[in-house]
């Protein structure tokens, strides 16, 4: 794909082409991964300036969302890269193989640094998420501070650099730029920005800025930081759309296409049959979301890629209100297990959702009818499981993505399981198809495969 930068993208990429250490704050949806990876081109294979790259990131995210940004855009088709994830031995294998970036989760940050026995040559690191480097306790931020000194050039992305507070920036700061501007001691930052807040005799719980401590912070850290909010760019509303793929395991897969193929599967003992065309594409979009109704309404199993999904997301919105849209009855008990949720069913429920007091909120389709206003609560929607009704779709996108929606930038994610139903769920709502006839026409071409 061409790649055809806006202002501001451009104007990003070059600020981390000037600035060896940068801290770039986007919001969602702006596209920092291509930015980035537009000036590691640049200074890996145009000016010779960079000869390794180290990309730390969230799992799923180094898994899948940079080597797919990667492969997705025209310019950046001799980038080299090797993703680093899985097991100790595929880690070391990618590794050692030859490319200009290689991609880690952050969980194996320790690992890399102070057991895989590599050395540590990066001379550029790129933090994908810097608010998980936030605790200066953590082993993540500890292991790389010790090799912070060799790598020549760093840089922070995130969208919410202090989710809990301006404390947070401490740590972020002192691995990028090893405490030239926040200082070199915790215990400093806080005796200079911060005074206790919640206490009890001489314990603290917890600290408060001081007057004009913010405007401080800033200032201190704003020569090599920038930050831009989508409202600015993307207009006022604005909708982001964006897809997350997940990838079932090779058995996974085999259970999902026996059921395709002969409508008829053998799962956990039980036996789960699709008597016709729409029985089908029912049973084919359960097993995409990650388990399928048996006999007597069973609830058998399959797997749980889009919980982790759905649990990367929340945790990149980094407190930030997430309303998740679900389809199944099985994947509002799936989800519920996994995570603390509260449904949106009562004008109860909508106050608070809109007040701000519900972190994460689980909605139906066919609940979020016309009328149902939540948009003063949050922007993000995540689909969890698709409808293919495009009214109902349209309507639960409209209940965040609407005027009055103080964010002004609403980000729609769409777990998508590759390869199943829900790719061509997805490809009938964007061509706004009649409901019953893309379901027939999908659920053909995927029996004649």
């Amino acid at each position: 794909m061409k790649y055809s930068p806006h202002k501001y993208q451009t104007y990003a990429t070059d600020f981390i082409l000037e600035h060896p250490v940068s801290a770039v704050f986007l919001d969602m949806g702006l596209g920092k991964s291509v930015i980035t990876l537009t000036a590691i081109f640049d200074l890996c294979l145009d000016s010779f300036l960079v000869r390794k790259v180290l990309v730390i990131a969230p799992l799923r995210v180094a898994a899948d969302t940079w080597p797919g940004e990667i492969e997705k855009w025209d310019h950046l088709r001799w980038l080299t890269y090797s993703v680093a994830v899985g097991s100790e031995a595929q880690r070391k294998a990618a590794l050692l193989q030859r490319a200009s970036v290689y991609i880690i989760n952050r969980e194996n940050v320790q690992w890399l640094v102070e057991d895989s026995g590599l050395p540590f040559d990066y001379d550029m690191v790129v933090i994908d998420e810097l608010s998980s480097f936030k605790s200066y306790q953590a082993k993540r931020f500890r292991a790389l501070l010790k090799v912070r000194p060799g790598v020549k050039r760093i840089v922070g992305l995130t969208g919410t650099p202090s989710s809990n507070g301006l404390m947070d920036l401490w740590a972020e700061f002192r691995v990028l730029d090893m405490g030239r501007r926040l200082g070199r001691f915790i215990t400093r930052y806080r005796s200079a920005y911060f005074q206790p807040d919640k206490r009890n005799a001489q314990v603290v719980f917890s600290y408060k800025p001081l007057p004009g401590a913010e405007d401080a912070i800033y200032e201190k850290i704003s020569d090599i930081t920038i930050s831009m909010r989508a409202g600015d760019y993307l207009g006022m509303p604005e909708c982001v759309v964006n897809e997350v793929k997940v990838d079932l395991s090779e058995k996974e897969w085999q259970a999902y296409d026996t059921m395709r193929a002969e409508l008829v599967l053998s799962l956990n003992g039980e036996e789960v049959d699709a008597g016709s065309a729409a029985a089908l594409a029912n049973k084919l979009s359960q097993m995409a979301n990650g388990a399928v109704y048996g006999e007597d309404k069973r609830v058998l199993r399959l797997h749980d890629r889009k919980l982790d999904a759905l649990e990367d997301l929340i945790e990149a919105a980094n407190g930030k209100p997430v309303l998740v849209a679900y389809w199944f009855k099985h994947d509002l008990e799936r989800i519920r297990e996994r995570f603390t949720v509260r449904e949106i069913k009562t004008s109860r429920d909508i106050a608070d959702w809109n007040q701000g007091k519900i972190p994460v909120a689980v909605i139906h389709p066919a609940s979020a009818g016309h009328g149902l206003n939540l948009q003063s609560g949050g922007s993000t929607l995540v689909w969890f499981g698709l409808s293919w009704s495009l009214e109902l779709y349209q309507q639960t996108n409209a209940r965040l993505w609407r005027q009055g929606q103080k964010a002004q930038t609403v980000v729609i994610h769409h777990i998508i399981t590759k390869d199943t139903i829900d790719e061509r769920i997805m490809s009938a709502l964007r061509r706004k198809d009649k409901t019953q006839s893309a379901l027939i026409d999908a659920v053909k071409a995927n029996l004649e495969v």
